[in-house]
């Protein structure tokens, strides 16, 4: 057992940091005559959806983003959501289109999802947008592999020449953090439920993302001393606590900077997506070159 304790890279703070940020950018639009806007689309009547959008406006209306928020029953069919997406996409003023996931059952998630348009797919979830981050060229970064790396650096690590493990390969996690940590010169592997010998592997990593959605899948005993861990689990319990993909009070023995559950990744994500938002207002702006 170490006599020491990681320390604790604080979401909470960051994010408050990066929301100041983006209110004052978000006022230099406003002083050329844009207000970033964000059309908030929520179908039925998941409890946890409506919490995440009021959440998302209420930080959005601090931010000086104006919000959209539209409304639709459970029943909504594929094509009357494609024809919401498609007003919103013709509307200028519209900077960014999010539409809160899991949709009802009977809709075409992905469908919806790639009628977007790439330049207000604010999430990055769109198959443009994966492209031009696989390419090196991105335009729009998924908020919470956005959110990991701005917290990495939060850590002062330099990931030129680190080796780097993402245990998950989601395309909204795992897929655009490898190449994130690939673009910042970090050596990437990227391990999942079924790799074998995960142990050796997270072992090995100096820095260790885990994405996999599994309550402390990865054992403490398992982390490399001085390592940094980024966990973006967030787990709830049959007890009702939540935790993380990571056991944390092992791995807090061994590593030198983890993220707690909850306050971490979950602040970093929000706050990243109007980033996003104002990064598309400021294109239509004019403040942006990209």
């Amino acid at each position: 057992m170490s006599d020491t304790t990681a320390a604790k890279i604080d979401g909470k703070a960051l994010s408050k940091r990066l929301l100041k940020e983006v209110k004052g950018r978000s006022e230099a639009c406003a002083a050329k005559g844009v207000t970033p806007c964000l059309a908030v689309v929520l179908v039925g009547e998941d409890p946890a959806s409506k919490i995440y959008v009021r959440s998302k406006e209420k930080r959005a209306a601090k931010c000086g983003i104006a919000t959209r928020d539209h409304r639709l029953p459970a029943t909504t069919s594929t094509g009357d959501l494609l024809g919401l997406v498609d007003q919103l996409n013709k509307d200028p003023k519209v900077d960014g289109i999010l539409v809160q996931l899991p949709l009802p059952e009977g809709v075409d998630s992905d469908a919806i999802l790639l009628a977007i348009d790439p330049r207000k797919d604010v999430d990055g979830f769109h198959p443009e947008n994966l492209g031009l981050l696989m390419l090196g060229r991105p335009r729009f970064v998924s908020c919470t592999p956005q959110g990991c790396m701005r917290l990495i650096a939060e850590a002062g690590v330099d990931l030129t020449g680190k080796r780097a493990l993402v245990v998950g390969r989601s395309n909204i996690v795992g897929k655009p953090m490898a190449q994130l940590l690939l673009k910042a010169n970090a050596t990437v592997t990227i391990a999942h439920s079924r790799t074998v010998d995960l142990p050796r592997l997270v072992g090995e990593a100096e820095v260790l993302v885990a994405a996999v959605g599994r309550p402390n899948f990865i054992h403490g005993d398992w982390v490399r001393p001085g390592a940094t861990i980024i966990d973006v689990g967030i787990n709830r319990l049959e007890d009702g606590g939540i935790v993380g993909d990571v056991e944390f009070e092992g791995a807090s023995e061994r590593a030198a900077a983890i993220t707690p559950v909850p306050g971490g990744v979950g602040p970093m994500t929000i706050a990243c997506l109007l980033s996003n938002v104002v990064d598309a207002a400021e294109r239509r702006a004019g403040i942006s070159a990209s």
